[in-house]
Formats: C-alpha cells, sequence, structure tokens
C-alpha cells in the first residue's frame, strides 16, 4: 500500500543505509536508482568509529568489517621535510575509547555488502533505470517523478540522490554546488607496487603548502589507494577524467622527492574537482526530507562524508519508526536533530584544508609545532565530538 512505502532516491551509501534502517524498524523502502546496474565507483574511504556504531545498527556490522583493514594509526607526515610530525595510535586504547575500530574499506566492496543486505531483506526493493527528476505531494502521500514518465507514490520520499540531487533541486532550488578550487587525484595499485620503505599499516596524509597525499592500503592488502590533492584554483566541475602521471606531476614540484614519487606509481589517473555546498537551515519540504550529500555535502577533510549519510539514515529511520502517526513531525526531528552536527564537518572541513593540512611558512611551522606536541590522548579528546558520538543510541 502507498501509505506503507518510504521512497528513497538514490543507491548510494545513504540511500541503501537508510532503507535497511527502515526495513529494521518494519518499514517498507524502494529505493530508485538512475544508474542502469547497481555499483559504485571511487576507491578507499576511511571509516570511523561513528560508521562502525551505524553499521551495527543497520544489521550489517560483520559484513562491514569483514571488508575493512584495520590500519594500526594516522600518520600525519610533512610533505616538504619528509618527517613525521606525529601520529595517532588506533590500538586497543582507541577503541575503548570510542567503542568500535578505525579502519579503511573499498568504497565498492562496501556498497556491494549493503546492496546484499538489501536484496536479502523482504521490506527493500531496489530498482535501477529509475531516476528522480521530481515530485509532488498532496499533504498525505508523495509521488516520485521518474525520467521515464513512471510515478512512484509513498508516504515519503527521501532524496539521497548525492551531491547534485534532484529532489534538493526542489527542496531548497540553490543551483550548483560550490566548486572550492582544490582538484584530488586518485589511482589505486597493487601493493607490490607500493615501496617497501611506505607501506604502511597507516592511514597517511603528507602534509604541504596547497596540497597534500594521502595513501592506505585496501581490499585484504592487495592494493594501495593513493590520492593527491592540490589546490590549484579549478572551477569547473570534473568527475573522473583520466590524466597521465606527467599531468598530476605538475603540481606537485614544490614537495619532498619522498611524497613526490607517489605519483610515479600509477598509469591510470582520474581527476575530480572537489564541490561542496553552504550549510543550510532546511532540508525538508512536507514529507520529503534530504539525506547525506544531498543535504550536507562536504569537502573529505574530515573523512567523514560516508560516515554522515549512515548517521543520518540511522537517525531518519528511528524517528520514522517512533512517530508513524506524525511522519512530518519526525523529518522536522531529524532534521534539528542532523543539522548542526553536519554543518560542523562542512565547515570543519573547509578549514582544515585551507587552515591546516595545506599551510607553508611560519604557519606550517607552528602547525607541526603543535601537532607534534600533542600526545594520544590529546588527540582522543579533540576527536571525541567526532568518534565518540553514537546515533544508534540517542533517544528517538
Amino acid at each position: 500500500m502507498t501509505e506503507d512505502l518510504i521512497v528513497v532516491a538514490g543507491a548510494g551509501l545513504g540511500g541503501l543505509g537508510v532503507a535497511l534502517g527502515l526495513a529494521q524498524n518494519g518499514k517498507r523502502a524502494v529505493v530508485l536508482e538512475k544508474a542502469p546496474a547497481l555499483g559504485e565507483i571511487g576507491a578507499g574511504i576511511q571509516l570511523g568509529p561513528n560508521a562502525f556504531h551505524s553499521f551495527d545498527y543497520l544489521g550489517v556490522g560483520k559484513r562491514a568489517r569483514k571488508q575493512a583493514v584495520y590500519v594500526e594509526r594516522l600518520r600525519f607526515m610533512d610533505a616538504m621535510s619528509a618527517e613525521e610530525v606525529n601520529n595517532v595510535p588506533l590500538g586497543e586504547g582507541f577503541r575503548e575509547r570510542f567503542g568500535n575500530p578505525y579502519a579503511v574499506v573499498h568504497r565498492a566492496d562496501l556498497h556491494k555488502e549493503l546492496v546484499n543486505a538489501c536484496e536479502e531483506h523482504d521490506l527493500v526493493e531496489l530498482r535501477v533505470n529509475s531516476e528522480v527528476i521530481g515530485y509532488d505531494q498532496d499533504g498525505t502521500t508523495v509521488t516520485a517523478h521518474l525520467a521515464s514518465g513512471e510515478r512512484v507514490n509513498g508516504s515519503l520520499l527521501i532524496g539521497a540522490d548525492g551531491l547534485h540531487s534532484s529532489v534538493r533541486g526542489k527542496v531548497i532550488g540553490d543551483g550548483a554546488p560550490r566548486t572550492s578550487g582544490h582538484s584530488t587525484y586518485r589511482a589505486v595499485i597493487p601493493v607490490d607496487t607500493m615501496p617497501e620503505d611506505l607501506r604502511w599499516n597507516a592511514a597517511t596524509l603528507w602534509m604541504g603548502p596547497k596540497c597534500h597525499l594521502v595513501h592506505y592500503p585496501l581490499s585484504g592488502w592487495k592494493v594501495f589507494n593513493l590520492v593527491v590533492t592540490k589546490d590549484n584554483h579549478a572551477q569547473d566541475v570534473v568527475a573522473g577524467k583520466p590524466l597521465t602521471k606527467a599531468d598530476v606531476h605538475e603540481h606537485f614540484d614544490h614537495i619532498h622527492e619522498t611524497p613526490r614519487r607517489l605519483i610515479d606509481l600509477s598509469e591510470d589517473w582520474r581527476v575530480w574537482v572537489l564541490c561542496d555546498r553552504e550549510p543550510v537551515d532546511n532540508w525538508v519540504d512536507g514529507r520529503v526530507v534530504l539525506l547525506g550529500d544531498a543535504a550536507h555535502p562536504t569537502l573529505q577533510y574530515y573523512a567523514q562524508g560516508a560516515c554522515m549519510a549512515l548517521e543520518d539514515g540511522v537517525c531518519l529511520s528511528q524517528l520514522v519508526a517512533a512517530s508513524p502517526d506524525n511522519l512530518e513531525g519526525a523529518l522536522q526531528r531529524y532534521q534539528e536533530r542532523r543539522l548542526v552536527r553536519t554543518a560542523r564537518i562542512q565547515i570543519g572541513s573547509r578549514q582544515l584544508g585551507d587552515n591546516w593540512f595545506h599551510v607553508d611558512g611560519v604557519h606550517r611551522l607552528l602547525r607541526n609545532e603543535i601537532m607534534g606536541n600533542m600526545t594520544a590522548e590529546d588527540y582522543y579528546n579533540q576527536l571525541d565530538w567526532l568518534y565518540g558520538h553514537n546515533e544508534a543510541k540517542l533517544a528517538a
């Protein structure tokens, strides 16, 4: 029946996560994906303890852990001197503090586990070739308009359709995303290609003037994920354009040879121009609501984009289940509970990139001194607001 069905636009991690959360609470969901097949592009993502809190609530904790690589520490390196600034241990003390591990995972591997969990659940239907381009509503039901001309009716519509969300276009109507001016170059290489002196079991961040480089192992230590980012004032939206390593090298001549040689390790680089949006104070239009990147797209500097979408799904599914007779009120409470936390990620990510990771001169020396003098406990205390948050345990 229409009044029992919740429509989700987008089958990314956020859309699948909220569908599983609704199913855990006895609610039927149909997930409408515009692509012709269910899959995920991209490479590695980092998962804080807060992501694993969400996985456990959604019933996919074991599946997610099976795909994860549990790095031993976060390593912060100076890309100019090739010296370690500091590192944050992620072992027993970290897990005791935050209740779950820190890990890295291939996005496609994680996405497949969520797809499998949805396909196995009687209350979740997944549909491809089903792009949501708009909607209308009458106070009791919502009708999602598909590009094919089909209409899908439900009690709610959840816009989990990403950075360029069509649902957001009607809920907020704020146009195109903001280009950050930062370009990110990504590659995945076989583990044997990674030099032994850099083959660390760590999520490593090399901080340099107007740039940074990241690497960590993936997929059971079969491959290494490489990500290099440059503030090159790029303004055109680019997503996954192939490049040569010579193209990438143009932007990194100013850093130390050790991190720079990472660029030589792959012949298959692709570039994205990073985009986000300004935080807004309204994600709701009657029985329509936004989730994940459709609501609060962020830059990658906190490594929390996927984590926030999963937390959104947990929160929204809890509140919808708790208020079956007041769904519009549930959407408002979801917005109230998630708004400030996600805005803190959006604004803080910009500041981390521009004012911390990418600095030079005396600012760089000051950053290194501050970070270098911090103990593991100092880092844990600063991260408590982020990793100590367990959306699944908050009262609905």
